[in-house]
């Protein structure tokens, strides 16, 4: 139904081209565009003080601290917001208006009533129905908001798929939160309930991984959005956005009864005291950020520059282990033949992606599903996250190393020989590779990267389905269940139905776009 669904939108979209080309506008100029930068003199606020000292005592490195779990990871940030003295720069590709998107909302807005500037660049891809938020978040004088290749046409959005294909199809996939250039949040929670465990039992939850930094790295997350704000590729908001009346902002951003659990959840945690107070245990690491240039955004920024060939480079060749987690499997050719190489030289690769029943992508499963052959027979082993739900749910102890209850697996880590790890946004993906921009951490931390590797270790084999390769050329699904080993000869958890439609959209040539 979704595949029909998806070809109906399509002739609408045509149809709509047609009929309608006066209603597609061009997009505004970017003359005279404010320009600023990340505040470089900022030792003197609260948290520039709280961090100096483990900065000064472990020179070259910077302090990590993982957020696993999404309410820790939601705090993180609202209290980090109230603590901003002097800026507070966010780059999400998603931010829903939702229980946490509205708190952290209403957090921008009290911050530039005391004086804070913000600075809030979003991809425009997911921002329907927030205009108005949006316009009048950005009518305060402390905030500026700028939307990432933006739409013009604020709600017929899809014809600009047909008119401007090319650069509507590259989005911002980058996800950051930095306040006062002293601490930085970065990994692969966008803004929103389903990230961060706040999301009505039943609906969709990710297990997800975020990491808290301080010292020189933050640095380099500040210049890289400096890069973002003024590219060719950052709109101002006003320029896009209808004005609402000033006087509407305070209504807009006013607590919602509903929030009083969350807020109080929020009062009752420590990180931030810990933080200030120096006894927040951070693992001292060198680290470096890596990013895409905001360039590949319009298609200009050169091969070599795009994320995986940078994350290649910086991880370096796995000599023993190569343990890796991601939603999303489509490696393409280039990356097929990397996995097979890798493996081939007697390295062990684990990977971890969703399962089909636990996937909210499923054209994306249709792009792993039919490589799955080759990359066991490569001797890749590949394990599969179940569909969890609460606690208590079969897997959850799997969903609770990276967060606290999930039904969809969202985090993107990678583990080199337990000696060194990746923490980001990139997804191990087409459309992360070649279209998306991302951003990550790489972290040379063997206490980190074993703690990933351990996952695999003691909990992956127990807690997610394993996939076979029999000896006839068919796939067998093989899963732990109360001390017996339960085997499946079709995917687990899905209906004929569902295996047939991944199976159609395996056969389209649409990998690129995955």
């Amino acid at each position: 139904m979704k595949v029909l669904a998806w070809v109906l939108a399509g002739i609408v979209v045509l149809v709509a081209a047609l009929f309608v080309p006066g209603r597609l506008r061009p997009l505004p100029s970017l003359e005279g565009r404010t320009v600023s930068t990340a505040f470089t003199d900022t030792a003197g606020t609260r948290l520039g003080s709280a961090v100096a000292a483990g900065i000064a005592a472990h020179p070259g490195t910077s302090g990590i601290y993982p957020l696993l779990e999404g309410r820790d990871a939601f705090a993180a940030r609202l209290l980090l917001a109230r603590a901003a003295e002097r800026s507070i720069d966010a780059q999400y590709y998603i931010w829903r208006n939702d229980l946490t998107g509205h708190l952290l909302f209403s957090a921008l807005y009290d911050a530039a009533e005391r004086g804070v500037r913000v600075r809030l660049l979003l991809d425009d891809n997911r921002t329907g129905g927030l205009d108005p938020l949006l316009a009048a978040l950005d009518a305060h004088p402390n905030i500026e908001i700028r939307l990432f290749n933006p739409f013009t046409m604020r709600r017929l959005r899809l014809l600009q798929y047909v008119t401007d294909f090319s650069r509507v199809n590259r989005r911002m996939h980058n996800k950051s939160f930095t306040v006062d250039n002293q601490v930085t949040i970065i990994g692969g929670r966008n803004v929103g309930d389903e990230y961060f465990d706040a999301a009505p039992l039943g609906e969709l939850a990710f297990a997800d991984l975020d990491v808290l930094a301080v010292g020189p790295v933050v640095g380099s997350v500040s210049e890289q959005f400096d890069e973002y704000w003024k590219s060719d590729s950052a709109y101002p908001a006003d320029r896009l956005l209808a004005p609402v009346p000033g006087a509407s902002a305070p209504a807009l951003f006013s607590p919602r009864p509903a929030e009083a659990e969350w807020l109080a959840a929020v009062r009752s945690s420590r990180l931030l005291e810990e933080l200030l107070e120096g006894t927040l245990e951070l693992v001292w690491a060198p680290t470096r950020m890596i990013s895409d240039h905001p360039a590949k955004g319009l298609g200009l920024a050169p091969p070599e520059t795009h994320f995986p060939q940078v994350l290649v480079e910086a991880l370096g060749p796995p000599q023993a282990e190569l343990d890796l987690v991601s939603p999303y499997l489509v490696p393409g050719t280039a990356g097929m033949d990397t996995f097979v190489s890798i493996a081939t030289r007697g390295v062990r690769v684990r990977v971890l992606v969703n399962s089909l029943e636990a996937t909210d992508v499923r054209a994306v499963h249709a792009g792993y599903a039919k490589r799955r052959h080759a990359l066991l027979a490569a001797g890749v082993e590949l394990f599969e996250m179940p569909l969890l739900v609460r606690p208590g749910s079969r897997g959850h102890r799997l969903a609770g190393r990276f967060g606290s209850s999930a039904s969809s697996l969202h985090a993107k880590t990678i583990s080199v020989d337990r000696s060194r790890m990746f923490v980001g946004s990139f997804n191990l993906d087409q459309r992360s590779a070649n279209l998306n921009t991302e951003l990550g951490f790489v972290i040379e931390s063997e206490v980190l990267a074993a703690r990933l590797s351990e996952i695999f270790d003691e909990d992956v084999p127990e807690a997610a389905y394993r996939v076979h390769l029999a000896d006839d050329g068919r796939l067998y699904w093989t899963e732990q269940h109360e001390g017996e080993v339960v085997r499946y000869d079709t995917e687990p958890g899905t209906t004929a139905w569902e295996r047939g439609i991944v199976r159609a959209i395996s056969w389209l040539p649409i990998d690129w776009l995955l």
